[in-house]
This record gives C-alpha cells, structure tokens and sequence, in this order.
C-alpha cells in the first residue's frame, strides 16, 4: 500500500512538470495561458488580444463559422470584418470614433470611403482620439437639390433615398437659404448690441440690411449703425452683423436681414426694443416672472 503511494506522488509530480515547463519537442500551449494572465505574470497581451481600459484582455475568436455570424442591418456605411476578421458588421459613419490599421479592435472600422485619422484639437489634450473622415472631400449635388459637403455625407443619404444621384461636382444652384436668422431683443438707452444673420447660397448671396419704415439701405449715413459681413461658418456661407453703437430711443424698430442671388432671395427680421430706465426696469421684472413660471410648469410636468 505505501509503495502504491509513492508511485502516485512521483507520477503526479512528473505531469505537473509537463504542463509548467514543455518541452521543445513537445507541440502544446505555452506559458501564455489564461491562469498565468490571471496570475499577472504576463506584461503583454498575446497578438490577438486588445487593449481596454488599461487592461490586457484576451479575445477568443476560436473557429470562425460564417453561419452563426449575426445579420447586419442598415449600415449606413457598408459592411466592416469585425475584431475576429470572420463574421462582417457595420463600418463607423464619419465623425465617429475609430480603430487605426485594419483590425477591429474597440471602437470599430471606419466605413466605405473612410479612414481613421486623429481628432482635429485633440492633440495635447491626453489620450489622442481617431476619428472617420471621408476620403472624397469634393461637394457634390444631389438630385434632391440638395449640396452635399462630401461623397460620404452622400452615400449615407442615398443609403435612404434609393433614387438618390449625383447631378454633378459642386453645390447645388439655389435661392438664399436663412441659417440663423437675426434674434429680437430688448435694451437700454446707451447700450451697444448687435443682430446677426447667417446666409447660405450658390452663387453666393449679398446680404443687406434695411429698417422698417426707412427707405435707405443701412447703414446709410448713420455714424451709429455699422456693417461687417464675411464669409463662413461654413463653405458657401456668408455671415453679416448690423452693430448699433450708443443705441437712441429712435433705434427701435423692426429691422430686415434680406439675402438675395440670381436664384431668388429670402428676408428675416427681428424687433428692437429700446425702452427708459422704467419701462426696462418693468419689462425684465415681468420676464422674470415668466421665466419662473414657465420653469414651475417644466417642474410639474417632469415629475
């Protein structure tokens, strides 16, 4: 009975062996298991791990069977290979975040016409963000009448529109378009305040402002009222601000922002209130109270 024994002993020693230490000649895992990641012992993932919150963790792919891949729906961007390169799923649009190189990692592949570059601003800012950019920055025309700032912005917008094509490079020709149109407001005597309007169009819009009840074009001969305008935000855009220095009770009025190219022309417009120490001090008393019922009732209604 005791030899029996020593014999199990030496023969569970001799396979402990085996498995910590295999030998050259001997095909089977090395020591990159998963009980010596548990234990820490190892500093680097294997090659077809990824990296996630610091922490090196395994990705097991096994066998790739393309019948049990998911079914992928509405990719806007087309189709991707996913982190075990076997099964396809939805590329990134343009703008989301990104995996560099060719493997699916955390974020995921950029989509058709795409590529993986870093965030503009994000240098200098800690850990560096990618993000998809369409490689085909030429703005196109749609059939919609629609201008498209690049093939990607398009494709995604035919990926709805079947009947979606391009009418050829470049904007679409249309009237003025109103981004951002001139915001009424309220101020005092001596105050200085500034409307602005945002104007998009092709050929590009002249934008001018008029007074209601004044037949000239501002600023006319006004030393008080100014002009700028410039191109932006953005491409085929104009930005123009009427500015009032030292504003008189006679400024007040309804002012016109009004835009206009070859294709047609679109006005908005704002009111100016410029009232007296009194009649201020009472119109801001009455918006507060508005502003606290109004936020009484958002109360209400969330709870």
């Amino acid at each position: 009975m005791l030899l029996l024994l020593v014999l199990v002993l030496l023969t569970c020693r001799a396979l402990s062996n085996k498995v910590l230490s295999p030998s050259a000649d001997v095909p089977g895992p090395s020591p990159s298991s998963d009980l010596l990641l548990d234990d820490g012992l190892l500093d680097e993932a294997p090659e077809d791990g990824w990296r996630q919150n610091g922490t090196e963790e395994l990705n097991d792919c096994g066998p790739c069977e393309l019948d049990l891949c998911p079914e992928t729906r509405a990719c806007r961007a087309g189709l991707v290979p996913d982190a075990c390169s076997c099964c396809q799923e939805c590329g990134n649009l343009e703008g989301q975040a990104c995996d560099l190189g060719d493997r699916s990692r955390f974020y995921g592949l950029c989509g058709t016409g795409l590529r993986c570059e870093e965030a503009p601003g994000g240098e200098g800012e800690g850990e560096e963000e990618q993000v998809c950019v369409c490689e085909e920055q030429e703005i196109v025309c749609g059939s919609d009448g629609t201008t498209y700032m690049n093939m990607c912005q398009f494709r995604e917008a035919a990926f709805s529109k079947l009947d979606l094509h391009t009418r050829g490079r470049g904007p679409c020709r249309t009237a003025p378009v109103i981004k951002v149109p001139p915001q009424s407001q309220v101020n005092g005597p001596g105050s200085s305040l500034v409307f602005l309007c945002e104007v998009f169009a092709f050929p590009m819009a002249l934008v001018e402002w008029r007074k209601e009840g004044r037949e000239d074009v501002l600023p006319g001969d006004d030393p008080h009222i100014s002009i700028q305008s410039r191109g932006g935000p953005m491409k085929f855009e104009l930005s123009s601000w009427l500015q009032i220095e030292r504003a008189e009770l006679s400024d007040s009025g309804t002012y016109h922002c009004i835009a206009r190219n070859n294709m047609g022309s679109v006005s908005a417009s704002a009111v100016l209130g410029i009232l007296g120490a009194e009649e201020l001090s009472s119109y801001l008393a009455t918006s507060v109270s508005e502003m606290n019922q109004l936020m009484d009732n958002y109360d209400l209604d969330f709870y």
